[in-house]
């Protein structure tokens, strides 16, 4: 029954699943709080100019998708930033523009559409060692962005405004997410494929938010079942005989859909969590509470709510605690 476990291929296919559906809701996560669920795709759409690029020069791939989407998404945030209305307008020229270039230049050197489409809908299977040398590196430099500067990234997708008055570089924090997003997206490009890799970020994302509350813990259920999906992609695909990457997709998407009916059942069961009025004018002393490890508060975090004057509390073992920059004050 576990054949396939001894075959070199399965074994950096499972690996490379794995990489992608523990990395892409990891930053997938962030983007569904910034409300910007489809820039995953339109940075697969870029990162296909780069492998048009390297097919054209006779390079790596791999390496010249990362310069190209990272490039790409520098630009893309930078034009949001801007504010201006012709920003969208030139986000889907560019967006549109890297899908063309990229067909185009692998047409132009005689690679045709048969080459790229391993990188638009994925190729698991083909994936050799340098390449998930690669892809272990980008992943574990996401991770560690990811999950250790939660907090930051958190304040910045929740409320810039509140980010930039606790003192949080709220423009380098934003590039750094799309960046992020930009190397998330060409490590999944050989298992979903670029033109899929959106829902393997979003996906899981939201199929968490219906089942707990709390960003943190929905974040850890992503990443879980993240890594479902993909291992139930990879070992499935061998049995069926069926494109690895739409299966990991398609399982994502009907984890989401069973996650569906029970969402409701437990927002019933949910106790509803009360906002108290705190009117006390006198400013405490600044106080820096234990740090909270294992929790980042929030809405939706659990906690019952205290509106105290112009900022948020939260009660929390007996204790008020605000959120001050990257730590909690005792109110």
């Amino acid at each position: 029954l576990m054949e396939w476990l001894a075959l070199a291929f399965m074994q950096r296919a499972l690996i490379a699943a794995v990489l992608a559906g523990v990395t892409s809701p990891a930053i997938g996560a962030y983007f569904v709080q910034r409300r910007l669920s489809l820039l995953g795709d339109g940075l697969g759409h870029v990162a296909i100019a780069g492998v048009g690029l390297a097919l054209a020069t006779g390079t790596a791939p791999l390496p010249m998708a990362v310069v190209v989407a990272i490039a790409g998404s520098v630009v893309i945030e930078l034009l949001r930033q801007s504010g201006r209305a012709s920003a969208d307008v030139a986000m889907a020229v560019l967006f549109y523009g890297g899908l063309a270039t990229g067909v185009l230049l692998a047409g132009l050197v005689g690679q045709g559409t048969g080459v790229l489409s391993n990188y638009l809908f994925g190729s698991l299977l083909t994936i050799s060692e340098s390449d998930l040398w690669l892809i272990g590196a980008l992943a574990l430099v996401i991770l560690t962005a990811a999950i250790g500067l939660m907090p930051q990234l958190f304040a910045v997708c929740t409320d810039e405004d509140f980010a930039r008055t606790a003192g949080l570089k709220v423009r380098a924090y934003n590039l750094l997410i799309v960046v992020l997003a930009a190397i998330t997206v060409t490590v999944s490009m050989r298992t979903v494929g670029l033109l899929m890799v959106s829902a393997l970020m979003v996906v899981p994302v939201a199929t968490a938010n219906n089942l707990v509350t709390g960003f943190k813990r929905s974040f850890g259920l992503a990443l879980g079942l993240g890594v479902f999906a993909a291992l139930a992609g990879v070992v499935g695909s061998f049995y069926l005989n069926a494109p690895p990457g739409s299966l990991i997709v398609v399982i994502t998407i009907a984890c989401f859909v069973a996650s569906l009916p029970l969402a409701g059942t437990l927002r019933r069961r949910r106790r509803l969590v009360p906002v108290i009025e705190v009117t006390d004018p006198a400013p405490l002393p600044h106080a820096e509470t234990k740090p909270h490890v294992d929790h980042i508060h929030g809405p939706g975090c659990g906690h019952p709510v205290v509106v105290h004057g112009d900022h948020v509390d939260y009660l929390h073992n007996g204790h008020r605690h605000a959120a001050h920059g990257a730590h909690y004050d005792e109110h």
